[in-house]
């Protein structure tokens, strides 16, 4: 129905413009003004700060990768996270500081490139994704198998 929403459009653009020497006098538009709530300027500060440094965290991980390899290493404090591709071995161990609040020994990053897959006669690709290996120390451990 594109073809006759654009006619309709068209016709009532036409009656609004009116006959061609005809001038009208364009429609006067008032915007209504928002009611402003006064919130002193240092929570303001305080509730943009905490909401960056969170949402910028969780923007770094993707998800938790759960393989048997990944469970096995598990057993010896070593977390495997996919993560953004844009993301470095700083940024993820400070996003694993603010989010389970444990800073971790280190970080290994690999990237992983996909695998070549079928479907039916024609080949396709599995995107290529980036890995990183966190170690915490000894005692202690995190848990990323909730909700999965």
């Amino acid at each position: 129905m594109g073809l006759l929403d654009n006619f309709l459009h068209r016709k009532q653009k036409k009656e609004q413009l009116g006959k061609i020497g005809e001038k009208k006098a364009a429609p006067v538009v008032v915007a209504k003004e928002k009611e402003a709530k006064h919130v002193p300027a240092e929570k303001q500060s305080e509730h943009k700060v905490k909401l960056s440094e969170k949402s910028r965290a969780f923007k770094i991980f993707v998800k938790p990768l759960v393989t048997e390899k990944s469970a096995v290493a598990e057993s010896k404090n070593k977390y495997s996270f996919v993560v953004a591709k844009s993301a470095n071995k700083n940024q993820i161990k400070t996003a694993i500081e603010e989010v389970y609040g444990v800073r971790p020994i280190g970080v290994n990053v690999a990237n992983i490139e996909g695998r070549r897959v079928r479907f039916g006669r024609s080949m396709g690709r599995r995107s290529d994704y980036k890995k990183a290996i966190i170690t915490l120390p000894a005692g202690k451990s995190i848990d990323i198998h909730t909700g999965v």
